[in-house]
Formats: structure tokens, C-alpha cells, sequence
């Protein structure tokens, strides 16, 4: 390999993606297609092929997937995983039924057989928490009474994959039925295993990376997220779910320190990620799946508009409110990519990719857009800033790119370093005190 080729690659690239970032931000979008647009150009069929740096973004991609996941982690302790799950399981098992049929169903009118169906349909269930995010801020709306809502659909969505990403891997790895029903209770123990230690011994696990040194603190953070996710792959539960439970059984201040410190590095390896997957994608294969992704795209944000209006109504939400959260919901985003990714690996259907790609790309401009339909006609009034007693007037920072941080970015900023509560409980608490404003 070329040394000065592929230095000479990798600076050309994270450049450009911080251009491209720049500007998507610069006209209100989330980088994402941006991102997947940089792959097609510079990925196999594009307009200036890479080849020096393929095996680093191939690499990068993989800590990419997870670090979003163990970011994803550090937002919830077990308690309030299990609490999240009882409470929103109705909304979590409508959004499922609506948002996943679609893409199962078009799997099998194509002829793409039930493998893929099992991957279509976790293309088309899962919203992007990261973009979704990015216009509840954009918007003012991280107060309204509808959020807590949105945000419920979102958790029950990531713990979702905690058991879907099993299942597929075992699907994509051909297993039969015996083996693809021990693989999926392989990961439900798996999962079990962790929360109990998590519950009982999380202080400890902290206690064993905690350090006062960033570098040391960093260093071991990373190597055991690693660890736990290349154990997890080799036990095909899937590294995606090793890394998210490591994030699980870490805790208090431990959790703070260290969502500080690898924000960073996942916003970098993440942005490689939906980069190397499309350098993947033929950019000549899109055209012949455009009209099915353009079909797709266009049920499913209604299918999703569904959801978020009878979930807001479960909630006793007002009509507009109600037409707010559906809409909000409509972009996918990072784990769909992720799925799409997976099965691309596995050689199962070549033209996954592409349909994933541009119904990815389409969402993610049309759904932000969507969100905004209620404000229309409507005059901009501002919404007080949400705060801690203690630390009035900080404001929200919320993360512009992907990943697990959204939900925690949307709850006031403490002074103290212990856990979040769960965010819809506190968000409730703050929208319930003012009347519909948005």
C-alpha cells in the first residue's frame, strides 16, 4: 500500500465531509445524504474512484456502527430500560406493525425472497433519532407537550434492536430454524446476563475503567467496548448489541465522562461510516430502484405519520400536537443504513444497497421539511429555555449529527454528574406547566 496515496486520500476525505457538513448545516439539513453522496462519488462506478484508502474506511466503518451504539447506551441505565419498555410497549408495538410491513411486503413483491423481507422491514421501522433531534431544536420544540411522545417512540425503537440485530444476523448467516432460534436466545441471556450485572455490579464495571488520566480513562472505555463487541460477534449476537450493553452497565459520572470523550470520535468514525457504505453502492444500480424506493418512502413517512398522531392521542395530546409528532417521525437515518449494511455484507440481495440508499436520502430531506407544515400560517412564538433550578438559563445542546446522545441532549443540563431520568418523564413535567404553543 501506498503510504503517501493513502494519507493523501484520507485528508482529501474527512476535508471534504467537513464541507459537506458545513453546508448541510449552513441550508438546515441533516449531513447524511451529503455523506452517502461522497461514497457514490468516490465509491465503485463513481466519478473518482478511492482505492488506497478502502481497507481504512472499511475498518473505520465497523468502529463506526460501534461507537453509535455504545453512545446509545450511555443514555439509559437498566432501570429505565426495563421502565421504558412496559410503559411504551403499545406505542412500540404499533410503530412496529405500521413501519415494518411496508418494506417486508415490497421485499416480497419484488421477489426478493424472505431474507430480505426480514432486512426491508428494519430499513423501514426505525426512525433516525439524530435527525429527528436536529428538528425538534431547529424547530423550538424541544418543549412541547407532544416530545415526550416522540422521544418514546424513539427508545422503544433503540431497545428494539437490541433483539432485532440478533435475529437478522442470525437470518443473513443462513441459519436454519434451530439455529436461528438458538442465536436469538443466545442474545435475549446475553442481554438478561448483562442488566443483571449492570444492576448489581454496574459501580463496579465503572469503578474498573474510571480513571483521573482522559487518555487512560479514554483508552480503557474504547478496548473494553471493542472487546465486548468482537465477543459478541464471535458469538453471533452481533458486535452492534455487545457495544450498547457495555454502555448499559456503565453508569453516574463514569457515563457523563466518557459520552465527552468518545462524542468525537464517533462523530468522526460515524461520518466514515455512511461514507464507506456508499462506496459501496453502484451509483448506476439507483435508477432501477428509484421507483420503488420513491413508492417505499412515501408509505412509510405516512405510516410513521400514523404512529406518532394515535401515539400523541394515547397520550391525550391535542390534534395539532398529535399532527407534530407523526410528522416529526418521518426521517430514517444511521440504523438504517446499518441493517442495509449488514445484509450488503452478506451478498443477499445486490440491490439493497441502492434502495436503501436513496430511500435513506429521501426522508432525510423530506421528513425535516414535513415537520415544518405545522408551522406554516402560524406565528413563531418563543418558547421559554428549559433549565435546571440550579443552572437557569443553560441551553440544550443537542448533537447535529447521529447517534445515541439525541435523547439525553434534549433533557435540561445538571450540575450534578448522576444519571438522566427518563427524558419523556422530565420533558413532560416542564411542557405540562404551559399550554400547546407551537
Amino acid at each position: 500500500m501506498d503510504s503517501a496515496a493513502l494519507l493523501t486520500e484520507i485528508g482529501a476525505l474527512l476535508l471534504g465531509l467537513a464541507l459537506l457538513g458545513r453546508v448541510a448545516r449552513r441550508v438546515g439539513l441533516t449531513p447524511i445524504p451529503l455523506y452517502l453522496l461522497a461514497g457514490l462519488a468516490f465509491g465503485h462506478g463513481g466519478l473518482l474512484p478511492l482505492s488506497a484508502s478502502q481497507e481504512f474506511t472499511e475498518a473505520g466503518s465497523e468502529i463506526g456502527v460501534v461507537l453509535l451504539l455504545v453512545m446509545l447506551g450511555l443514555e439509559y441505565s437498566p432501570s429505565e430500560l426495563v421502565g421504558n419498555l412496559k410503559r411504551h410497549a403499545p406505542s412500540g408495538l404499533l410503530d412496529a406493525v405500521l413501519n415494518a410491513v411496508p418494506g417486508a411486503a415490497l421485499a416480497l413483491i419484488l421477489g426478493w425472497g424472505p431474507v430480505a423481507a426480514v432486512v426491508l422491514a428494519g430499513i423501514t421501522w426505525v426512525s433516525s433519532s439524530g435527525v429527528i433531534a436536529k428538528v425538534l431544536t431547529d424547530l423550538g420544540r424541544l418543549g412541547n407537550r407532544e416530545t415526550p411522545t416522540v422521544l418514546s417512540v424513539l427508545v422503544t425503537e433503540d431497545l428494539a434492536m437490541a433483539l432485532y440485530l440478533p435475529i437478522l444476523t442470525a437470518v443473513l448467516a443462513g441459519s436454519g430454524l434451530l439455529m436461528g432460534g438458538l442465536t436469538l436466545g443466545i442474545a435475549v441471556l446475553t442481554i438478561t446476563a448483562v442488566l443483571v450485572v449492570a444492576i448489581r455490579y454496574g459501580g463496579f464495571i465503572s469503578a474498573l475503567v474510571s480513571a483521573r488520566n482522559a487518555e487512560s480513562f479514554l483508552l480503557g472505555v474504547l478496548g473494553l467496548t471493542l472487546l465486548v463487541a468482537g465477543v459478541a460477534q464471535g458469538l453471533k449476537v452481533s458486535s452492534a448489541v455487545g457495544a450498547f450493553l457495555v454502555g448499559i452497565a456503565l453508569s453516574g459520572e463514569v457515563a457523563e465522562h466518557a459520552s465527552q470523550l468518545l462524542s468525537p470520535l464517533r462523530d468522526l468514525f460515524a461520518a466514515v461510516f455512511f461514507v464507506f457504505f456508499g462506496l459501496h453502492t453502484d451509483p448506476r444500480s439507483i435508477p432501477s430502484v428509484l421507483l420503488p424506493a420513491v413508492a417505499l418512502a412515501v408509505v412509510t413517512m405516512g405510516t410513521k405519520v400514523a404512529t406518532g398522531y394515535l401515539a400523541a392521542k394515547r397520550a391525550g395530546i391535542a390534534p395539532r400536537g398529535r399532527w407534530r409528532a407523526g410528522l416529526a417521525l418521518t426521517p430514517r437515518g444511521e440504523f438504517s443504513i446499518v441493517i442495509a449494511g449488514l445484509a450488503v455484507a452478506a451478498g443477499i440481495e445486490k440491490q439493497i444497497g441502492p434502495l436503501a440508499t436513496a430511500y435513506v436520502m429521501i426522508t432525510v430531506v423530506v421528513g425535516p421539511l414535513l415537520a415544518r407544515l405545522t408551522d406554516i400560517g402560524r406565528p413563531r412564538r418563543r418558547v421559554r429555555r428549559i433549565a435546571a433550578p440550579a443552572a437557569a438559563g443553560a441551553p440544550i445542546a443537542v448533537d447535529d449529527l447521529i447517534g445515541p446522545a439525541e435523547h439525553a441532549a434534549m433533557l435540561p443540563t445538571q450540575p450534578a454528574p448522576a444519571r438522566e431520568p427518563d427524558a419523556p418523564s422530565v420533558l413532560d413535567e416542564t411542557s405540562a406547566e404551559r399550554d400547546d404553543v407551537h
